[in-house]
């Protein structure tokens, strides 16, 4: 493996890798120059195919971080509003030479396409409703950082399970990390099969004061082409997570961009309970964590699961020293 496409890709200790990793760099981000020096004069692209502010900023600080050159391109004002395909466009930026190319696209296995056009490592930034990889990574940092280990930690994910790749990392990264899962929601958003994951579901919160941990999800009506329910008000009032529902211990996540008033309450958002924040800025120490996990120490990019492990290493990247 030589790209991050999938959680299935990564084993526990992968993940623990990628945790660990992202907390050496919270030190750089206390320095005068942010800086270190171990990706300069490599090259990433980033190309994104949907709107994306938290993913697409933070994996461009997280590339200029570690020095590396970045190319950013949106599908809004390049070729691709003339046509281009994606193969196209993946081989015109190919001949840049970069070393990763980190891809957003509306189109599930769209990052697994790419994979096999380029030379450069992959790095799946959200395809479709299939997954959302460093997300997921970002999220069991965020956990392990506020509560320790995962092992036994009950967290609900709610709302539109249907439509979220978010619900579909995180499933797969919280059990593979000894969590307990459930996935509750409306029927119409529960997926069929959703349990095969590993997670329990639920179709009302009667056991929600149980959860250490709710996850709730936004409601992706730019998704929805038919009426999933009856209208945002009637969620709001059987299914948002405010001050009545939420425990005095229950901690709240969300990945962003929040619909305010209609998954969460705005109590709930700016409350001491949200760590919502938080994972904005856990989003960007995991993903410097993942370039560096894929491409320090060698010229070409080599897989995740290697880099300090059998067969791999991590010398000379210098991540101490500033740029």
């Amino acid at each position: 493996m030589r790209h991050l496409l999938s959680i299935d890709d990564l084993g526990r200790d992968d993940i623990e890798l990628v945790c660990d990793r992202a907390r050496s760099f919270a030190e750089v981000g206390r320095r005068d120059i942010k800086k270190v020096p171990t990706l300069r004069g490599r090259t990433i692209v980033s190309l994104f195919y949907e709107s994306s502010t938290r993913t697409s900023s933070s994996f461009e600080l997280a590339a200029k971080r570690l020095s590396a050159d970045v190319v950013s391109v949106k599908a809004a004002g390049s070729s691709v509003d003339k046509g281009e395909s994606l193969r196209d466009t993946v081989a015109t930026l190919s001949a840049y030479e970069p070393e990763a190319m980190v891809i957003r696209s509306p189109e599930a296995g769209a990052a697994a396409l790419v994979a096999g056009w380029t030379e450069a490592a992959v790095i799946n930034a959200g395809d479709g409703k299939h997954e959302h990889p460093s997300q997921a990574l970002l999220d069991v940092y965020t956990l392990i950082d506020n509560v320790g280990t995962l092992d036994g930690k009950r967290i609900w994910i709610v709302g539109d399970v249907a439509h979220s790749r978010v619900a579909r990392s995180c499933i797969r990264a919280f059990v593979t990390m000894g969590a307990e899962v459930t996935v509750a929601g409306p029927p119409t958003l529960i997926p069929r099969g959703i349990d095969e994951l590993g997670s329990s579901v639920s179709y009302d919160f009667g056991d929600l004061g149980g959860a250490d941990v709710i996850y709730a999800l936004r409601m992706q009506k730019e998704r929805m082409k038919e009426a999933f329910v009856p209208s945002l008000r009637e969620y709001a009032i059987n299914y948002q997570i405010n001050g009545r529902r939420l425990g005095p211990r229950q901690l709240v996540m969300h990945p962003g961009p929040v619909n305010r008033g209609v998954e969460l309450s705005p109590d709930v958002i700016d409350g001491p309970a949200s760590l919502i924040t938080a994972q904005v800025a856990s989003g960007l120490l995991v993903r410097m964590a993942i370039l560096y996990e894929i491409l320090a120490g060698s010229e070409r990019p080599r897989p995740l699961t290697r880099v300090g492990g059998e067969g791999g290493s991590s010398e000379g990247a210098q991540i101490g020293e500033p740029a």
